[in-house]
């Protein structure tokens, strides 16, 4: 098999792996809390704290990869975040676990920032790249299809520590296809890392998230949470200063003048921030509110994952024939639509309540992503694939990162109103008992909350509570389509074709 073909087995294994990661870890998240004891919050920063350093590294990272080695960067994480999976599935506690999900990030970072960057080297831009693409994009499909299914399986039978097991076997062998099979390449123009920029980047992320996560119990005018708010916004300040300053810059800001450039990236932010970011409550739902278990929740998951896996390919294929604005467009116009189409879920709503928008969103998410991965790469020479690469990873794992919190924020906010007014007259309407009702009824742990209500009031709190869950999960799903539908104009209107790298054939020899 050529070189071309091994390099594209590693990246996809690898791929495999992070992502399925994800998938699986979701449908364990009611399993960790019960064992646990973990919170509504724990649960977030379990998502939190892996994009999180993804998002803030995966840039130097790419930079050290053009530097010291893309095969050796890539095999580095490889190894941190098998060791992380270990340490995960070893977690005593939600604190011990949540480190270890953001060392987890760390070996992501490394290998997100140059896994296309190592496609890119080995085949040629347009139809070339495009079939690679298409391969990778299904790769995507396929762990985005089976993880649910083998997250719920494991969690069921072996316990949740199992799905991190897992990465175990899988990381060992993409080892050692990067060792035996790949070709080491670098970029002979890198220099020195961006320091200050990532120190920048990072802790104005983190104080971002922090305070979007602890705002609704601290308060969203309180000192601590303005505080954090204001030292984000002063940090990115700098950090904007900075990249125009530094020889070399882990953003390079000129590259944002280009339309396809913002546009595929705009357009990464988007399908993470949305949906995927939502996938969080939609499992909440499903295992918290309706009772599934794990299983059953991976099982109901299947038609968007398998219609994603169906798509991805044939996207793909089609990346030398359709532009990539309209595909984009489309792709995210799907996602917001089924969106909107799970919006309106009752009381007495079943998992079907969902169908419709799993197949839209699920076809959608497979017309966009092998896009977002041809094109992130394209649009920059060659020997910057690997910083491109990296920065279309960080607007994903930031769409990710921040989307979760706000639609947190947002769902617990929405929802602690509407038990504030249906449970009024009751202590449950009462200080921060309508927020720590629609926490308890997210995490799984509402019958615990309810056994301190007078028994008088108990079935009303109940019914306010569930109400308010589904008020807080119905706006966020309405809000999350407005934000794919925003990505798919802004895709539309920015990525030109004319600044997309394609291939160019070389002409026929002629008679002489």
């Amino acid at each position: 098999m050529e070189r071309k073909w091994w390099t594209l087995l590693a990246v996809s294994v690898a791929t495999f792996m992070l992502l399925l990661d994800i998938t699986v870890v979701n449908v364990a998240l009611p399993s960790i809390r019960k064992d646990l004891g973990a919170s509504f919050t724990d649960l977030q920063w379990v998502f939190d704290a892996y994009a999180l350093t993804l998002a803030a590294l995966v840039l130097t990272a790419g930079s050290i990869a053009d530097r010291v080695g893309r095969r050796r960067t890539f095999a580095a994480g490889l190894v941190i975040f098998s060791l992380a999976s270990l340490l995960c599935a070893l977690a005593p506690n939600p604190t011990f676990l949540n480190l270890s999900r953001a060392l987890q990030g760390v070996g992501g970072a490394v290998m997100f920032a140059v896994s296309l960057a190592l496609v890119a080297q080995e085949f040629l831009a347009g139809r070339e790249r495009g079939t690679a693409m298409g391969i990778y994009g299904a790769t995507i499909g396929v762990a985005v299809a089976i993880g649910p299914l083998v997250g719920g399986a494991l969690t069921d039978s072996l316990g949740w520590e199992s799905i991190f097991y897992l990465n175990l076997p899988i990381g060992a062998a993409a080892l050692v296809v990067t060792f035996l099979k790949l070709r080491e390449s670098r970029d002979p123009n890198a220099t020195g890392v961006d320091w200050p920029g990532v120190a920048t980047f990072s802790t104005a992320l983190f104080l971002l998230v922090l305070a979007l996560v602890r705002g609704n119990a601290e308060g969203w005018g309180s000192a601590l949470i303005v505080s954090l708010f204001v030292a984000a916004a002063l940090l990115l300040g700098a950090f904007v200063v900075i990249e125009q300053r530094v020889a070399e810059p882990m953003l390079p800001l000129g590259l944002f003048r280009r339309g396809a450039f913002t546009g595929v990236q705009l357009a990464a932010f988007a399908v993470s921030g949305s949906l995927f970011a939502l996938f969080l409550y939609l499992t909440l739902y499903l295992q918290n509110y309706l009772g599934l278990s794990p299983f059953q929740a991976g099982v109901r998951y299947l038609p968007s994952t398998v219609l994603s896996f169906l798509v991805a390919p044939i996207a793909g294929a089609l990346l030398s024939r359709v532009q990539a604005r309209f595909m984009l467009c489309v792709g995210l116009a799907a996602v917001g639509l089924g969106l909107l189409l799970m919006n309106g879920i009752q009381p007495d709503s079943t998992w079907t309540t969902l169908l419709s928008g799993f197949l839209f969103a699920g076809a959608g998410v497979g017309l966009v992503n092998p896009v977002i991965a041809d094109v992130a790469v394209s649009v920059v020479p060659k020997e910057r694939s690997g910083m491109a690469a990296g920065i279309n990873d960080t607007f994903r794992q930031v769409g990710i990162a921040v989307g979760i919190a706000v639609w947190g924020a947002i769902f617990v906010g929405r929802g602690a109103d509407q038990v504030r007014e249906l449970a009024a007259g009751t202590p449950a309407a009462v200080g921060a008992r309508p927020r720590e009702l629609i926490e308890a009824a997210s995490s799984g742990s509402l019958d615990e909350a309810l056994a301190a209500v007078p028994a008088e009031s108990r079935e009303a709190v109940a019914r306010a509570a569930r109400e308010g869950f589904l008020s807080g999960l119905n706006t966020v799903l309405t809000l999350g389509a407005l934000l794919a539908f925003a990505g798919a104009a802004l895709a539309l209107w920015l990525v030109r074709e004319s600044e997309i790298e394609r291939d160019v054939q070389p002409e026929p020899a002629q008679a002489t």
